[in-house]
């Protein structure tokens, strides 16, 4: 299901570009976030890539663990960690009336606070999706979480509640999911699935509503016009095209790109919509000027050539391809490659975004819901069972470093930081260093 910061240095790093082309992925310099501090979902650059050279290849329950916490409850939101802290979200109780952050101390795993708002009532999720599934963004002194239902909050390092905000109810029979990014001093949210979907920008300083742009859906919360099922799940990317920041997100039936400054829509590309519904929960990968998405419930897979605007379907998408296997966790791009986790069946691929080709595909766990990491040329993924396999990003074959198993399942993405690695599983939050 399950982003680019202001921090003590500024990191300029130019991505590769595909095939002689100019467009690159983007992180402004206040998104930019110092080397070790994985500060939000999919980490500093909102694609997987990690700052570290190097983190742990080989751990079990009795090999190269830090420390260990229990949480109250199991949860799919992931741990981000900034200087020495590390926060993570978890609900307090079944019925998930009780939303907490929660920060740790990234060195021993002492809990230094615990902040705990409540929700109105008990709001529909699905067993899948227990309360709480969404990941915190932080600078240095602030971190911002969203309870979805229970509102938009900021707190201080230390704790101090800076602001919180009541953006309605989103309920929805599968529960919530997307996560805020940070950019250019705003938190950046994709709310809902729910009765109203919008995309707003809020001051990180003051929780002031900058902007909101809503997406236009028809049927009710969980299903669309025609009765099949409807929603996003997804967390937005930022991208530079032509010297230009645009906020890229995967809506239900759409691909749709804002501009950060105002929220508005500059173009949109269809193809997420297919016959067993309209529904995305991975974030789109960008790889060159080439946009690649991978919609859910066995939806399509699409590529879109950015620099259009208006309705870019016909002249932009580069081809489309349905019946994909489920994804549910995000991608990773690497050079020219796509590698791509599967929640059904549990494979990882290796695709070339600018055709669709697959060039491998290979059974590596159960399945994936959430998303790759990559740390220097190697990529982790960690499956329902908490097993995390480590390969090499190499587009001619599956190259297998490590499988490395924790006790119970998980459904969160890993946090890479001082070379070690930070695993949420249902009942506890993990630190692995060698």
């Amino acid at each position: 299901m399950q982003i680019c910061f202001s921090g003590n240095r500024k990191r300029i790093v130019f991505a590769a570009t595909l095939l002689g082309m100019t467009l690159v992925n983007v992180w402004s310099a206040s998104l930019a976030a110092r080397a070790a501090d994985w500060p939000s979902f999919r980490g500093p650059t909102l694609s997987g890539l990690a700052a570290e050279a190097k983190a742990p290849t080989r751990w079990a329950d009795d090999q190269n663990i830090r420390w260990k916490v229990e949480l109250p409850r199991p949860g799919n939101g992931s741990p981000i960690v900034v200087g020495d802290q590390v926060y993570v979200t978890s609900a307090e109780d079944a019925e998930g009336k009780g939303r907490s952050l929660y920060c740790f101390d990234a060195a021993s795993g002492a809990k230094k606070w615990v902040r705990t708002v409540t929700a109105a009532r008990k709001f529909a999720t699905h067993d899948t999706n227990p309360y709480c599934g969404t990941t915190p963004v932080a600078t240095a002194d602030r971190v911002v979480v969203w309870h979805a239902s229970a509102g938009l909050h900021c707190y201080d390092r230390d704790g101090k509640v800076l602001w919180s905000r009541d953006l309605g109810e989103f309920e929805h029979m599968w529960g919530y999911g997307t996560s805020p990014i940070l950019h250019a001093g705003r938190v950046i949210l994709h709310s809902g699935p729910g009765k109203r979907v919008f995309v707003g920008a809020y001051e990180l300083e003051t929780g002031k509503t900058i902007w909101e742009t809503d997406e236009p859906l028809e049927g009710d919360a969980d299903r669309n016009k025609a009765g099949k099922y409807h929603g996003s799940w997804t967390t937005p990317v930022i991208v530079r095209v032509g010297g230009d920041e645009q906020l890229v997100l995967a809506m239900p039936t759409r691909v749709v790109a804002y501009r950060p400054a105002d929220g508005k829509t500059l173009w949109w590309c269809e193809g997420t919509s297919h016959s067993r519904g309209d529904l995305a929960y991975s974030s789109p990968l960008i790889a060159g000027d080439v946009l690649f998405v991978t919609g859910g419930f066995n939806g399509a897979a699409f590529a879109v050539r950015l620099g259009g605007s208006g309705n870019v379907t016909e002249t932009h998408r580069l081809w489309r391809k349905e019946n994909n296997p489920q994804s549910i966790g995000s991608g990773v791009v690497v050079g020219e490659y796509v590698y791509r986790p599967n929640a059904g069946p549990g494979t990882i691929e290796c695709l070339e975004p600018a055709t669709g080709k697959v060039r491998w595909t290979q059974r590596a766990g159960v399945a994936y819901w959430a998303s790759l990491v990559q740390v220097g040329d190697l990529l982790y993924g960690i499956d329902q069972d908490a097993a995390t396999v480590v390969f090499r990003a190499n587009p001619d074959k599956f190259e297998q470093v490590a499988v490395n198993k924790l006790t119970g399942n998980c459904n969160a993405t890993p946090a890479v930081s001082g070379a070690r690695l930070f695993v949420r599983t249902e009942k506890s939050l993990v630190c692995i260093g060698e």
